[in-house]
């Protein structure tokens, strides 16, 4: 049965018109494209691309109240999933383990539609056409809830038994619909077998030896209001198509989505990042709208959210509390870094860049945004955070001891961006949170004080705290780097990078040849508990780089550490790694590996935060000659990297092989020991459209 308001309105309107019109029941009809009805102007605005990694074909659409993330994954281990920015929320299928591959194919592009459940409620989604080469496939469990929950199937083979839904078969089609848990409109995934039949719960192929199906996956969650075009980028941004849909597909006004499939949603640490990096080829509206988004997710304390659980996932946390049923959002406080990341990044904007400084008045006078406070202004919000940054700073400037560093939070693994349990080696005190973000978030108080933007939303209390932001500033940048310097003997770095080179099949001799003829030094990734380095040489230099300013002499040996071929240092022929624990000994190495989330690994952000930091330090008068030309070499070792993995720089990560004499690009997630799985679409790894290759400039 047709919708009349598909017929009647615009796609972007649909949704909202669609609460009060006929109630057609969902289960006894077909989907109806809205697309061919919606008008020239949404056709003309859709956002499509495909992005194929190893065994995942991800297909992506934006149009109208539709936004929908379609992964088709080949393999013994098939399944079909559909993520949905609308309340972070998804519906996925995955079968039993095939005894031969399945592939799949995707016919034609997805469709978006609005439909209606039984209760006349709109529930928005795509259609699409597939093809199974596989002669049967037996759906083993579908999962429709949020994302995080299809994360946690996908990784545990569970999900909470409040969420199970059994299969309804219906001739030829097989489908699974219910309800959000707190009784608002849910989720529904429906197959129609196109080609073959269903017999005993299994889709059986056809005479040609494949399966057909029409797919059609909804939610019920609030659509989003995107950004795109003129009003998300200005013209000084690269022109790099793929790289723009993915980024307008992650772009909505209230916030930024970190990634998709896994991350459809807001996340604190991503957000700042990705402003800082994009800052000068983003519109000044979405700059603010960022920053914003982070202003109205602040703890009370001041503390800067690091995720929120939306949608389905919020009415779970509360059903675990024993709350009543509700989706109010809940926040993540876990990390210590975004809070540190706010104040330098609200300063580039509102200090450093022109637009920014003409709109600052105006933007901090503005409300925060903040759920449940309409008087909150930003100017208010951002000096809460402020605060907070000073008071927990304050210790280590009185007595700068060890013990007086930000370390994480107790009994949390993880507290900056490395936040998988291993990704800082065990270490609790990390090197980026003390020796980069906490001086330069209170270099930016100062500085923000200094140019009166924070005069009305100070006490007269804060005026005394905020006066001493600067010289704050100095101690932290004297005293902190210090404790996570490592010094390594020559002979004892030629001998663990020929060891190390040995261990992961690589060739040692550029390594070795790059070694310099006194000791090798780095920044430890963090600190132990007993203050001990982990001794693993990390890309989170690049952070000192975009938001520090060493010493000549510091840059030198820093840029150095980072840009020797590994395993001497980061640098290989597919990317700089984040990590290698080459000069650690052998119980060290142990969590830094090629499966590993945040191990030897190559991150797209990583890459550009260095690239803009090579930049920075370029852009500085006072570098002797020799200093300046080693950065110069960095950075066009760099690019011609970045440019080995343009096929997957949009990614969130990839791994890598050594065979024939080369490095080569492995797909993150397709290997069987891998930790996790890549996002076919991050947003951090956007941020090369506010970057240029200085060879190509």
């Amino acid at each position: 049965m047709r919708s009349k308001a598909c017929a009647a309105a615009p796609l972007l309107a649909v949704c909202a018109a669609l609460a009060g019109g006929p109630a057609p029941v969902l289960a006894a009809a077909p989907a109806v494209s809205c697309a061919a009805e919606a008008g020239p102007t949404a056709a003309q605005d859709a956002v499509r691309f495909t992005v194929t990694e190893g065994r995942n074909l991800n297909s992506f659409l934006r149009q109208g109240p539709v936004a929908a993330h379609l992964l088709l994954r080949s393999g013994r281990d098939a399944r079909i999933l559909v993520a949905f920015p609308a309340g972070n929320s998804g519906v996925g299928l995955w079968f039993a383990q095939s005894a031969a591959p399945v592939r799949w194919r995707l016919i034609g592009e997805p469709r978006p539609v609005v439909l209606q459940d039984a209760k006349g409620r709109p529930l928005c989604g795509v259609e699409a056409d597939l093809e199974a080469d596989a002669g049967e496939l037996k759906p083993k469990a579908a999962v429709l809830s949020a994302v995080r929950v299809l994360r946690d199937y996908q990784k545990l083979g569970t999900q909470p038994a409040s969420v199970a839904v059994a299969p309804r078969i219906e001739g030829n089609r097989i489908s699974w619909a219910r309800d959000r848990l707190d009784g608002a409109a849910g989720y529904r995934l429906e197959l129609t077998v196109t080609d073959g039949s269903i017999a005993d719960g299994r889709l059986i192929a056809g005479r040609d030896g494949k399966i057909g199906l029409r797919l059609t996956a909804l939610s019920g969650e609030t659509p989003l209001n995107g950004l795109s075009g003129a009003s998300l980028l200005n013209d000084k941004a690269h022109v790099d198509p793929q790289t723009q849909k993915t980024l307008e597909f992650l772009s909505y006004k209230d916030k930024f989505l970190a990634g998709s499939w896994r991350f459809d949603t807001y996340f604190g640490r991503d957000t700042l990042m990705s402003v800082r990096l994009l800052m000068p080829a983003l519109q000044p509206e979405a700059v603010e709208g960022g920053l914003r988004s982070v202003l109205a997710r602040l703890s009370p304390g001041g503390e800067a959210a690091h995720r929120e659980d939306i949608g389905e996932l919020a009415v779970l946390d509360h059903q675990k509390a024993g709350e009543p049923p509700g989706a109010q959002p809940v926040f993540d406080y876990e990390m210590i870094d975004t809070s540190y990341m706010l104040a330098p990044i609200a300063g580039a904007w509102l200090l450093d860049d022109a637009r920014g400084r003409t709109r600052a008045k105006a933007f901090l006078a503005a409300p925060s945004g903040r759920s449940g406070d309409a008087q909150e202004t930003a100017g208010a919000a951002l000096v809460r955070n402020l605060r907070l940054v000073l008071d927990q700073t304050r210790p280590f400037v009185e007595a700068p001891t060890g013990a007086h560093l930000l370390a994480l939070k107790p009994g949390v693994p993880v507290g900056q961006w490395r936040d998988s349990n291993a990704g800082l080696g065990g270490g609790r005190v990390p090197y980026d949170v003390n020796a980069v973000f906490a001086p330069a978030a209170l270099d930016a108080a100062a500085r923000m004080y200094a140019a009166g933007l924070l005069d009305p939303y100070l006490t007269a209390a804060d005026r005394a705290a905020f006066a001493r932001a600067g010289e704050m500033a100095k101690a932290w940048r004297a005293k902190a780097p210090g404790y996570f310097e490592v010094t390594v003997p020559a002979g004892e770095a030629r001998a663990q990078v020929a060891d190390y080179a040995k261990d992961q099949g690589v060739p040692a001799a550029p390594a070795l040849a790059a070694l310099p003829r006194g000791s090798v030094k780095f920044h430890a990734l963090a600190l132990n508990a007993d203050g001990s380095p982990v001794r693993a040489v990390n890309s989170d230099e690049g952070f000192n780089l975009l938001f520090g300013r060493p010493d000549p002499a510091a840059l030198s040996w820093e840029v150095a550490g980072l840009m020797r071929p590994f395993p001497a240092g980061l640098m290989t022929d597919v990317g700089l790694l984040v990590a290698t624990p080459t000069y650690a000994d052998a119980g060290e190495r142990a969590p830094f590996t090629r499966n590993a989330y945040h191990g030897l690994v190559v991150w797209s952000w990583q890459q550009a935060l260095l690239a803009a930091g090579l930049d920075r330090q370029l852009a500085r008068t006072d570098l002797p000659r020799k200093v300046r030309a080693e950065l110069v070499r960095a950075r066009t070792t760099l690019w011609a990297a970045i440019d080995a993995g343009k096929a997957v720089s949009n990614s969130e990560l990839w791994s890598w092989t050594f065979r024939d004499g080369r490095y080569q690009i492995a797909p993150y997630g397709a290997a069987a020991g891998d930790a996790d799985e890549s996002n076919a679409a991050q947003l951090w790894s956007t941020v090369f459209l506010a970057l240029k290759d200085p060879t190509k400039r």
